[in-house]
Parts: structure tokens; sequence; C-alpha cells
């Protein structure tokens, strides 16, 4: 649950903090007539494909880790689908809900107060 968690805050601080850096130009892209839900797409986008890397570097190395631990335990069985799958399943939702908040705010973006600033 700690590394849920440790996930889920790290990857909303990313995004936030692109969002946060990429301000200016969702403000020009709403002036130009973006609609908020390509800015929600952009952004949700953006998260997925961080998460999608994410779980399938972790995937690989519980492999990598499970084939070290079954020489050193007994009954450690490397390809546990259903956790695995089930693990992914957990991290894709939870990556969704970190995105969102991020997501929500890029898309409120006013953009002559984003256009003004600087």
């Amino acid at each position: 649950m700690l590394a849920l968690v440790l996930s889920t805050v790290g990857l909303y601080g990313v995004v936030a903090y692109s969002v946060s850096q990429r301000k200016r130009e969702i403000g020009v892209r709403m002036a130009l007539g973006a609609q908020r839900k390509t800015v929600y797409a952009m952004v949700l986008r953006e998260a997925g494909w961080l998460a999608m890397a994410g779980i399938a570097i972790g995937a690989v190395g519980s492999l990598a880790t499970g084939r070290v631990l079954r020489r050193l335990l007994f009954g450690v069985n490397v390809w546990d689908l259903p956790t695995l799958t089930t693990v992914a399943l957990v991290l894709g939702i939870a990556a969704f809900l970190a995105s969102y908040v991020p997501a929500h705010r890029a898309s409120s973006v006013n953009p002559v107060e984003s256009l003004r600033a600087e």
C-alpha cells in the first residue's frame, strides 16, 4: 500500500509540475479554440504514457527479481499472472486518479490571464 501511495503521489507531482510549466501553452491553445475535453485528454494522455512506461518497467523488474528469488526461496512462482495483472490494473487506476486533478486545473485555465502572465 505504501508503494501505491508513493507512486500515486509521485505521478501527481510530476503531472502537476508539467501542467504548471505548460500553463501558458495551454492558455494559448484554449485562446485559439481548444475545448476543455481536448485539454483533459492531452494531460491524461501524457500521464497515461508515464504510467504505462512505469508499469512496463516495473513488470520487467518484477520478473527479473522473481527469477533471483526463485533460486533463493522454495515455491516462488515468477509468472503469477493474476497478481501481475491486478497490480497493473490498480496502478493504472491510481495513475488516472492522480492525473485527474492536474487535468482539471489545466482545463480551467483562463486564456486571458495566462497570456497576460509574465
